[in-house]
């Protein structure tokens, strides 16, 4: 959707780099996670997803061993190998090891792979503990096929099928593993991907973050990590990446059918979000522009990851980003009660 140029209305350049906090790294505004990308296996469709996001400018890439069991980062690693490694900023996961024997994960193996797991797919099985941190990096950078990893997330931290919870682990050894790295020169940040707001808060008291990975829990439909979490984030420089700015779907196409956080939304959200759409199309703005750029507003947010799994979901992302929105939107959403009074809007609102 194209609008014409207006000083008043806010968009957002998403090839614009931006300092990742204290790290000394710069990221564009829009990053490429890879999540759904695990479930991708063909490498023809991986190469003219990776141009989409190249040509427009995008040149931070998220993955982990878990997105399709070593697919995402093998896949992801040829591709970037025919760039400049100065070019651009990559990001993978620790928590979890790729291992022959690791427990059948019902969720993922039917995510990744609906037609069932290939001989010779390892499946994945949680491990925190400093050893299995070392060792997870050492096997990305194998998989990857590149000799350094720019930042590394702890992964999840909570388990997602059982809830059984790694903080004190992620604390007393995942975070001092990949703090020696850091200072070591090894890698140059080390965050958490979660979406558990009590696990980032507990973490970031704890550890010296530089970043947090924050999956949907502080999007245009979810603003928890409003109360804590970002507070936290702003007194401790702990830059913000926000992840699945459209909690997976919901915000994209509020249908009756439409999945947060993987699985079917309920009533209610589909309801809150239907009334989100409701306020964008009287203003000629898609919902999905409008939930690309709100987090931006938020001081300590750096960059939106996006995934997609095909290239026009890539441009389509990008154009979204590029929307220009009128202040009269966001001052409509204040209006509405839909958003947490003390999220910040695009224009300072």
């Amino acid at each position: 959707m194209t609008i014409a140029a207006n000083p008043e209305k806010v968009s957002m350049n998403p090839a614009e780099p931006t300092p990742l906090g204290k790290t000394g790294l710069n990221v564009t505004r829009m990053g490429m996670g890879t999540g759904p990308l695990g479930m991708v296996h063909d490498g023809t469709a991986w190469a003219a997803i990776f141009a989409a996001a190249w040509s427009a400018g995008v040149r931070t890439f998220d993955t982990s061993p878990y997105y399709g069991f070593g697919n995402s980062e093998g896949r992801l690693g040829r591709l970037l190998a025919a760039q400049n490694r100065g070019d651009y900023v990559l990001a993978t996961k620790v928590g979890r090891l790729l291992r022959p024997d690791a427990p059948i994960d019902p969720f993922a193996e039917a995510f990744y792979y609906p037609e069932g797991l290939p001989e010779g797919v390892l499946r994945s099985q949680y491990d925190y503990s400093a050893a299995a941190t070392r060792l997870s990096l050492v096997e990305s950078r194998q998989r990857l096929g590149i000799d350094r990893i720019d930042i590394a997330h702890i992964h999840d931290v909570v388990e997602l099928a059982s809830g059984i919870s790694h903080v004190r682990e992620a604390m007393h050894e995942t975070y001092p593993a990949l703090a020696e790295l850091r200072d070591k020169g090894e890698i140059s940040a080390v965050g958490v991907g979660a979406q558990v707001n009590s696990v980032l808060v507990e973490l970031g008291t704890a550890c010296d973050f530089d970043c947090f990975l924050i999956a949907g829990r502080y999007t245009m439909l979810d603003q928890s990590a409003i109360d804590e979490v970002m507070p936290l984030c702003l007194a401790r420089n702990i830059a913000v990446i926000i992840g699945s700015p459209y909690n997976t779907g919901i915000l994209h196409d509020p249908t009756p059918n439409a999945t947060f956080d993987f699985v079917q939304a309920p009533s209610e959200l589909i309801g809150k979000a239907q009334q989100l759409k409701a306020i964008c199309d009287r203003h000629r703005v898609p919902l999905p522009a409008a939930a690309i750029q709100f987090p931006f507003a938020h001081p300590a947010v750096a960059q939106v990851l996006t995934g997609a799994r095909s290239a026009a979901e890539i441009k389509e992302n990008v154009q979204f980003m590029r929307v220009q929105i009128p202040p009269e939107l966001w001052r409509d959403l204040r209006k509405s009660g839909l958003i947490h009074p003390k999220a910040p809007l695009p224009g300072g609102l």
